[in-house]
């Protein structure tokens, strides 16, 4: 099961509305449905809270060390509760996919999120999942920096909102350990599509007039 859910981001009110808070908005989300108040921890350098499942302690962590030292703030807490690394749900931005989708993975490459970087570096393993959250490209590389401390357009904002909310469906099965289901559920949980425009009616054609 897991025991200890992490959202990325930057602390502060000028990042709170930016992509690269998506990870806090989806951990915002879960303290809701579980009646939490994020509470500051100095001691792990977030905002954390605690409950519990199935008789086992619950985390939920927001680190307050800015992105790129994420690690420092999850490996603390997960050290210190002896949480382990396939233990631990990370809800981050993900420029590969589109807004609105959401994917979920246990293990691999960072592909360059500085945040994931540095939590594979703190806890020496790359074996604890993520929840990725898409964001989309801005389509050229040399703009990504502005792209994800951006606030997203108000339908980009909308798309992540509504992933967000189904990828909360999991939970139950993330708490309960059944990883298979909560990975079918967040994986077949696709935006609609948007209906296809109805083709024009053909033109009748207007009748002839004969000279006189």
């Amino acid at each position: 099961m897991i025991r200890l859910f992490v959202g990325l981001g930057n602390p502060g009110p000028e990042y709170e509305q930016t992509r690269h808070n998506a990870g806090f908005w989806w951990l915002d989300a879960v303290a809701r449905e579980l009646k939490l108040n994020l509470s500051p921890d100095k001691s792990h350098h977030g905002l954390v809270a605690r409950t519990s499942a199935h008789g086992q302690s619950v985390w939920l962590l927001a680190p307050q060390t800015f992105m790129n030292l994420s690690g420092k703030s999850v490996a603390s807490l997960a050290n210190f509760f002896k949480i382990t690394p396939q233990e631990i749900l990370v809800a981050h931005d993900d420029l590969d996919i589109a807004p609105g989708e959401a994917k979920l993975k246990l293990g691999g490459s960072h592909a360059g999120h500085n945040g994931l970087r540095d939590i594979h570096a703190q806890l020496g393993s790359d074996q604890y999942w993520r929840l990725r959250l898409g964001i989309g490209h801005p389509g050229n590389k040399a703009e990504v920096l502005h792209w994800v401390l951006k606030k997203p357009s108000l339908d980009h904002r909308i798309a992540i909102d509504q992933a967000i909310d189904r990828a909360l469906k999991a939970l139950p099965y993330f708490l309960g350990g059944d990883m298979e289901q909560a990975t079918r559920l967040v994986h077949t949980s696709k935006p609609p599509r948007p209906n296809k425009p109805k083709p024009d009616a053909p033109k009748t054609a207007a009748p002839a007039v004969s000279g006189t």
